[in-house]
């Protein structure tokens, strides 16, 4: 075989190990979408509620918490909030603290929607303190055949 013949294999050799290796590479770029910029993770629901107010109903002696859900962009959605109900700030280890559920439904992206959660028949001459122990947020399901 001449020079140029083995030249030409070789060539032909170290393009089909190229196309081996850079192939696959090249496929997984196209396939994730090049560089494009990943979407930020969802942020905690916890961060979109808070306890704006807490008092003591004097007709009934039960804790009352005012709280409040600012909408996400994603869409409308509602909010189940954990208000817990102590009677100081810094949690006890050794104590569990009364909780309550608030639900509140319907909250337009932007928008701020109030409830308010009921605790626990509270002791005379004693301040509740109330905070948001937790919170989840769900958007509706759409109907199936439902655009």
């Amino acid at each position: 075989m001449s020079a140029l013949k083995w030249q030409g294999w070789l060539v032909g050799l170290v393009t089909v190990a190229g196309l081996l290796v850079f192939a696959p590479l090249g496929l997984y770029v196209w396939a994730s979408g090049g560089e494009q910029q990943q979407a930020a993770p969802p942020r905690a629901a916890v961060e979109d509620v808070r306890v704006t107010g807490c008092r003591v109903d004097p007709a009934s002696r039960r804790v009352v918490a005012a709280v409040e859900a600012t909408g996400r962009a994603e869409g409308v959605g509602a909010y189940v909030v954990t208000v817990e109900f102590r009677d100081r700030a810094e949690a006890d280890p050794g104590r569990r603290a009364a909780q309550a559920l608030v639900r509140i439904p319907g909250v337009a992206p932007g928008a701020t929607e109030y409830a308010e959660a009921v605790g626990p028949v509270w002791p005379v001459a004693t301040v509740p303190w109330c905070g948001v122990a937790g919170a989840e947020f769900t958007q509706p399901t759409p109907a199936p055949g439902l655009p």
